[in-house]
């Protein structure tokens, strides 16, 4: 399901991606050079958090489940912060996410979710590149 981009762009040209498993990283990043997008990986939660406090990326890929300091920690965080709304997040996820969750964080104001495993195509497609 995706909602409309908080922050709309035209044209998504820095990403960020927060995900611990590194295989799908390392994948994202491929295609994301294929198609001359700058992007930026952390492999978890915390590093994350502090790489949207510097910077504005286009879209924020994250990933749910994530030791220590999970994605729903970096949601809370930005919403205590009153920054979430301001952000693009789409999470990507493997976890096993009920459908009124999902209207939840969409209310809250995350962009949108997939399930993995999807086709990395498919991903980008889904957050419009």
């Amino acid at each position: 399901m995706i909602g409309k981009l908080n922050r709309p762009v035209q044209e998504i040209k820095n990403i960020l991606i927060i995900d611990d498993n590194q295989s799908i990283s390392k994948l994202l990043s491929r295609f994301l050079n294929l198609k001359g997008i700058e992007h930026t990986i952390s492999s978890n939660g915390q590093n994350g958090l502090s790489l949207i406090r510097q910077g504005k990326f286009d879209v924020i890929l994250l990933d749910i489940n994530m030791p220590d300091f999970s994605g729903y920690d970096v949601i809370d965080s930005l919403e205590k912060e009153g920054r979430l709304k301001d952000e693009n997040i789409f999470l990507f996820t493997a976890s096993n996410i009920e459908k009124s969750e999902e209207e939840n964080l969409l209310k809250r104001g995350i962009v949108g979710c997939a399930k993995k495993p999807i086709r990395v195509d498919e991903l980008l497609k889904l957050i419009g590149i």
